[in-house]
C-alpha cells in the first residue's frame, strides 16, 4: 500500500506525541518536515530517510513526501500542533490526487489553543475563536474583518501567528481592533515555546498586551466579560456556579383519573 501519514507532533516535546502518532513515525522509513519539527522528534528518526525544508517551502515538504509514497515508501509529513490547524493537511489532500494510489492519513495533534490554554488555566472553557494574525497567505483586512467580528460576537480569542521579523506591529494593530469592543482590562495571556525549552507564561489585560513582543512561537489568548485572573490563572466562566442555583425542573406524573 502507498501511504502518506501527515502527523502533528503537538507542541514540541515528545511526552505529547499521541501514541497514534508515535506509531506512524516508528512506520515511516521516509519523514518530510520543517527543520525545527525534525529535531524536535530526532529521536525517533533514526534510520529513516528525511527531508527538509525551510519556511515558505511546503510545498516542497508535501510533494517530497507524496513522491516517496509514491515509490513506494511508508512516508510521513510532520507538522507542529495539529496538521489540520494551520498545518499542511490540507495541502497533502489537494496534492494526493496528483500522485496516483496514494492513500492518504491524517494523524491529529495536539494543537497550541489547547496546549498553551492549560498552562495559563482555562480560558477556553466557553465558546472561542483562532485567528491567524500572519498575512503571508491571508489578506489582512480580511484578518481585521474576523478579529471585529469574532470581538464584537463575544468570543474568547486565541490568536497564532502574532508575529514575526517582517511582520512587527500587528499584535498591537489587532488589539487595537479588539479594544473597540473590549475593555482595556479585559484578562489576556500569552504563551511562548509552549513544550518546549525556553516556555514562558504572562497573565496580563489587553490595554498592557499592545506593547508585548510576539513572535511565531507565541501564542496569544485575549479573553472576554466571563474571563478572570485567579490567582494567576486565566480562568473564563461557562456558567456553571450560576446553573447551580436554579431549581431543577419537577418530575410530574400525569394522574389517571379515569
Amino acid at each position: 500500500m502507498k501511504r502518506l501519514f501527515v502527523v502533528g507532533t503537538g507542541p514540541g516535546d515528545p511526552k505529547f506525541l499521541t501514541e497514534e502518532a508515535r506509531k506512524a513515525i516508528a512506520q515511516s522509513e521516509f519523514v518530510a518536515g520543517f527543520p525545527l519539527y525534525l529535531d524536535l522528534i530526532r529521536d525517533l528518526l533514526e534510520g529513516k530517510e528525511t527531508f527538509t525544508a525551510p519556511m515558505g517551502k511546503e510545498l516542497e515538504r508535501c510533494r517530497a513526501a507524496l513522491e516517496a509514497a509514491q515509490a513506494g515508501k511508508t512516508a510521513a509529513l510532520v507538522c507542529s500542533g495539529d496538521a489540520g490547524i494551520y498545518g499542511l493537511a490540507g495541502l497533502a489532500l489537494e496534492l494526493a490526487p496528483e500522485y496516483g494510489g496514494v492513500e492518504v492519513e491524517l494523524i491529529p495533534g495536539l494543537t497550541a489553543a489547547l496546549s498553551c490554554a492549560a498552562l495559563l488555566g482555562s480560558p477556553l472553557t466557553n465558546d472561542f475563536a483562532v485567528v491567524s494574525l500572519s498575512d503571508l497567505l491571508t489578506p489582512w483586512d480580511l484578518i481585521e474583518k474576523r478579529l471585529s467580528g469574532a470581538a464584537a460576537a463575544g468570543f474568547v480569542l486565541c490568536l497564532y501567528n502574532p508575529g514575526s521579523r517582517g511582520r512587527k506591529g500587528h499584535l498591537e494593530r489587532a488589539c487595537g481592533i479588539v479594544l473597540r469592543h473590549r475593555d482595556a482590562r479585559s484578562v489576556c495571556g500569552v504563551v511562548r515555546n509552549a513544550g518546549r525549552e525556553g516556555q514562558s507564561l504572562l497573565v496580563t489585560t489587553l490595554g498592557e498586551l499592545r506593547s508585548i513582543t510576539a513572535d511565531m512561537f507565541t501564542t496569544i489568548f485575549i479573553g472576554n466579560e466571563a474571563t478572570k485572573n485567579i490567582g494567576g490563572k486565566m480562568v473564563t466562566s461557562r456558567g456553571y456556579a450560576w446553573a447551580g442555583h436554579c431549581t431543577p425542573p419537577v418530575n410530574r406524573r400525569v394522574k389517571n383519573e379515569g
